[in-house]
């Protein structure tokens, strides 16, 4: 007690001296500034951004994801709005690209520690083609006519010339979301989220008419697809539990797609009739666990139960007038396909002892395909009956994944080893392998032998291995029976990696950083018998002052593929290689100046990109031409302050693309005899965008 007491008074006198220090000399702090507090002060605050965007000219793969796919001036409109009321109410209101085809609008709010509410708009233009004609009427509809000279022996009889008309292909996926979640109590919370994404306009398609002759065209994009989740959450200091109920709905306005035969009908087959995507439904429950069971050990799981089902009506078996009187009835008028899925998981980590953590982990994963198999009446092409129906396969399977894994950090040193050994074990039915089983063990090596460098290697060596390779006796023709699939077959693969990063200097920091990995399918006769992929980059950021920062990057990838085939139905009597490469290089520099007054950035990438094609055929033959690909991107940006709240916003961005593809350069639509083609060709492009406005904050 007379400790205690001690210890008191000398704390009383303390604070009366200090309290006396400040009577004496007080500062004056009605100037001062808080530039890092992490709470928002009262009231309202935001900016308002407004401008002009002006495009130099059309181009659709300029416009994909942007919105400027045309010549001419957009609306920069955009803003943020925040506020924070004194008893724990808060908002934020955000919206960009008003003017644009990427416009998006966000609120988030609430009252902190009872309620939050959110709600996101958002539009995403996709551009897909460049220079694409059609003579076909009633684009985006699900009748696609031809007008009068139609149909003819080959596309040098067709009316090219006076029936092409330009067609634009591209679409627009809006996304409306909005989230509510209420906290009752300490430890328990309830949360509803839902999503609508719409997706409308024209997608690109094709047919034909068996081997003899084909066409592209465009189909209608009419997609809807509702996602809702509602889940209830309870936490405690040791205890976390969360118990929900998702429900995706996807349902397609346009359920088929008929086309009619540009070409001389061959058996009646005046016209084609296609599927689209049919309207499907997933219901999922889940639940999610994780318990403190002691300071050192901590034990979660998960587990979940869906259903997924299809049951859109199905097409007439033919449109051929001729063929239909000849073609047996359809066992049913629906798929009525059922999949049941079921996934579980438990997880336990723990800390023996000061620097080691361990962990392991198992995984289920199962899809119960119930769909009943049934055979049907095979017509090709709308051209004639086969012999042999067709029965559909209901595809099953169930996955069991084991992990085990650690990692220590040694006393003394910064040096942190972890290794690990995956094991996945797969089960399918209706596969020409029932069981594979997967292997993979892994190290990884992290640490500073000296301060200013960090160093970080990794390793890799898996083993795939299979039941006996079997037949598909349901696939009619046969395939060869030599024939493995990359994804069934057995397979070794080995992987490494590596980063170094440097620090030479106290503002300076250098990246290297390598990859590799290689798949030997080594039992694989025919097919994908080698895959490798090498990557090596770098990376460079310095601050020469608190006014100017650099960064630049370099990364070199390259992926190569060999297979073997057979055109005899026997053993291989060609072989094939693919080769991509990307070579990748960009530097950025910000630069505040005046004062502070004027922030300049600048940013550059160059990406160069080759594809390659090789084929052995064991006669001399010429090679595929190469596909290029090559991007240029520079992007100035300005911004000036012309008052405390008022400042002048300025962009300039370039952008060239020219490629080159052999699928599509110079294939317009009458250039092959037997192909209507849509005449899309390689971008090339070279665009400039500036755009000029004001913001200000408020």
């Amino acid at each position: 007690m007379k400790t205690f007491s001690s210890l008191l008074q000398l704390a009383a006198l303390g604070a009366l001296s200090s309290a006396a220090c400040v009577a004496l000399a007080a500062p004056d702090t009605s100037q001062w500034k808080c530039e890092t507090c992490p709470f928002e002060k009262e009231g309202r605050s935001g900016s308002v951004d407004a401008g002009v965007i002006g495009v130099s000219d059309d181009s659709q793969k300029f416009g994909d994801y942007t919105g400027l796919d045309r010549k001419g001036a957009y609306l920069g409109l955009g803003g943020r709005v925040r506020y924070r009321g004194g008893n724990g109410v808060y908002g934020t209101l955000e919206a960009s690209d008003l003017g644009l085809g990427t416009r998006s609008v966000e609120f988030d709010g609430g009252r902190e520690g009872l309620y939050t509410l959110r709600l996101g708009y958002a539009e995403i233009p996709r551009r897909q083609a460049d220079g694409a004609m059609t003579p076909y009427l009633g684009v985006g509809g699900a009748r696609l006519t031809l007008p009068g000279g139609f149909p003819a022996v080959d596309t040098a009889s067709m009316p090219l010339a006076s029936t092409l008309q330009s067609v634009d292909v591209s679409s627009k996926r809006s996304r409306f979301d909005a989230g509510f979640a209420w906290t009752a109590g300490e430890e328990w919370s309830t949360q509803l989220s839902y999503r609508r994404d719409l997706r409308d306009g024209l997608q690109r398609i094709g047919g034909s008419f068996f081997i003899a002759n084909a066409s592209q065209w465009v189909a209608p994009l009419d997609h809807t697809t509702d996602q809702l989740e509602v889940s209830a959450t309870y936490g405690s200091q040791r205890l976390q539990a969360t118990l929900a109920y998702q429900v995706s709905l996807f349902r397609n306005g346009e359920a088929s797609l008929t086309w009619s035969n540009p070409f001389n009908p061959i058996n009646g087959a005046a016209a084609g009739q296609l599927a689209l995507a049919p309207d499907n439904q997933f219901h999922q429950i889940l639940a999610t666990a994780g318990y403190q069971v002691t300071p050192t050990l901590r034990a979660s799981g998960n587990i979940a139960f869906g259903r997924m089902t299809q049951n859109e009506s199905y097409l007439p078996i033919t449109v051929n007038g001729s063929l239909a009187p000849s073609v047996p009835p359809l066992p049913v008028s629906s798929l009525d396909g059922e999949a049941y899925t079921f996934n579980a998981g438990a997880r336990v980590t723990a800390t023996p002892m000061d620097g080691l953590n361990l962990h392991a982990s198992y995984d289920r994963n199962t899809r119960d395909n119930r769909t009943d198999s049934l055979g049907y009446p095979s017509v090709s092409t709308d051209m004639f009956l086969n012999a042999n129906p067709r029965t559909n396969q209901p595809f099953s399977f169930f996955q069991d994944r084991f992990r085990l894994g650690g990692d220590y950090r040694f006393r003394a040193s910064s040096l942190k080893t972890s290794v690990g050994l995956d094991q996945d074990y797969r089960e399918r039915s209706l596969q020409e392998v029932v069981t594979t089983r997967e292997t993979t063990l892994w190290g990884r090596v992290e640490g500073r032998p000296v301060d200013a460098v960090l160093l970080q290697l990794k390793l890799g060596y898996g083993q795939r291995d299979g039941d006996t390779y079997g037949t598909a006796t349901w696939i009619d023709p046969p395939q060869n029976p030599l024939m493995r699939k990359f994804n069934l077959a057995d397979r070794k693969r080995e992987s490494a990696g590596g980063r170094a990063d440097f620090a030479p200097a106290e503002n300076v920091t250098l990246g290297l950083n390598a990859d590799y990995a290689k798949d030997r399918y080594d039992r694989s006769t025919l097919g994908l018998t080698d895959a490798r992929t090498v990557s090596v980059g770098g990376d460079l950021s310095a601050a020469f002052s608190d006014a100017t920062q650099v960064y630049a990057f370099a990364q070199i990838e390259r992926i190569r593929s060999d297979q073997a085939g057979s055109q005899a139905f026997g053993v291989p009597d060609w072989t094939g290689r693919n080769e991509d490469r990307t070579h990748s290089l960009g530097a950025g520099v910000k630069h505040l100046a005046m004062g502070g007054k004027l922030e300049l950035g600048a940013d550059a990438v160059l990406t160069r990109m080759r594809y390659d094609v090789t084929v052995d055929a064991g006669v001399a033959a010429p090679p595929f031409p190469s596909a290029t690909a090559s991007i240029d991107r520079l992007r100035l940006r300005a911004v000036y302050q012309l008052q405390k709240s008022l400042s002048l916003v300025g962009s300039w961005w370039y952008e060239r693309h020219v490629s080159t593809d052999w699928h599509l350069d110079g294939v317009l639509p009458g250039t092959v005899s037997n192909l209507l083609a849509l005449g899309v060709q390689p971008p090339r492009y070279t665009v400039h965008a500036v755009q000029f406005g004001l913001r200000y904050r408020f």
